[in-house]
C-alpha cells in the first residue's frame, strides 16, 4: 500500500521560515538583553553616583568658605576687643603720662642747681620712659607734630601765632603731645600753629 503525500503542520512551516529569513536569532536577541541590561543599570548607578559627589563635593566647598569666613569674622573681632581694652588702659594713662612731661619741663624751667634737683629730674625721666615703653609694646605711636603742617585729622588747634617768615599753619608749639594706637587717633595733639605766612607746607626731616 503506496503512503500518499502527508500535509506539513503550518505552525512547524513558520518556525521554519523564520529560521529561514535573515535577521536577529530571536534566541540570540533574548540572551544579549539578559547580558546589557545588567550594564545599562551600572552605568546609570555610575551617573547617579557622580551627581551625587559632585553635589556633596559643592555643598563642602560651600561649608568651608562659609567657616573660613566666620572663622575670620572672630579674628577681626577679636583683635579689635583687643585693641579696644588697650585703647581704654592708654586713654588712662595719658594724664599720668602728661602730668610727668609737665613735672620735668617745670623742673628744667625751675633748675636751681643741686643733686637733689637733679635726681629728682631723672626718677620723673625714668617713670616716664617706663611709661612710653609700654605704650610702644601695646602698639602706641606718639604724635608730636612740631615744625610740621597742621594735620587735622592728627592735631587740634588751641591758639595760632603771628609769623610771616614760616608757612601758614605750621606747628610752632605742641602743648599736648597726641596719640595713636592701630592706625587709630586715640587722641590728636593740641598745637599752636602760625598764621600770616606764606602759603604751603613746611619741609619735614
Amino acid at each position: 500500500m503506496t503512503k500518499g503525500k502527508s500535509h506539513d503542520d503550518p505552525r512547524q512551516e513558520k518556525r521554519a521560515s523564520e529560521v529561514r529569513e535573515p535577521g536577529i536569532d530571536p534566541e540570540l536577541v533574548e540572551d544579549l538583553g539578559a547580558q546589557l541590561a545588567p550594564e545599562r543599570v551600572e552605568e546609570a548607578d555610575l551617573a547617579a553616583a557622580r551627581e551625587e559627589a559632585e553635589r556633596n563635593l559643592a555643598a563642602a566647598r560651600h561649608w568651608q568658605a562659609e567657616f573660613e569666613n566666620y572663622r575670620k569674622r572672630q579674628e577681626r573681632a577679636a583683635a579689635d576687643q583687643r585693641a579696644r581694652a588697650t585703647e581704654r588702659i592708654v586713654t588712662e594713662l595719658l594724664p599720668v603720662l602728661d602730668d610727668l612731661e609737665r613735672a620735668i619741663e617745670h623742673t628744667i624751667a625751675s633748675a636751681a642747681s643741686g643733686e637733689e634737683l637733679e635726681q629728682l629730674l631723672k626718677g620723673v625721666e625714668m617713670v616716664r620712659d617706663r611709661i612710653v615703653g609700654v605704650f610702644a609694646k601695646e602698639g602706641v605711636e606718639v604724635i608730636d607734630p612740631f615744625g610740621a603742617h597742621f594735620d587735622p585729622h592728627e592735631a587740634q588747634a588751641v591758639g595760632q601765632r603771628e609769623d610771616a617768615e614760616l608757612p601758614d599753619h605750621t606747628v610752632l608749639e605742641v602743648y599736648q603731645k597726641g596719640y595713636r594706637l592701630g592706625g587709630r587717633v586715640v587722641r590728636p595733639a593740641t598745637v599752636i600753629v602760625s598764621t600770616g605766612g606764606p602759603s604751603g607746607s613746611p619741609d619735614k626731616e
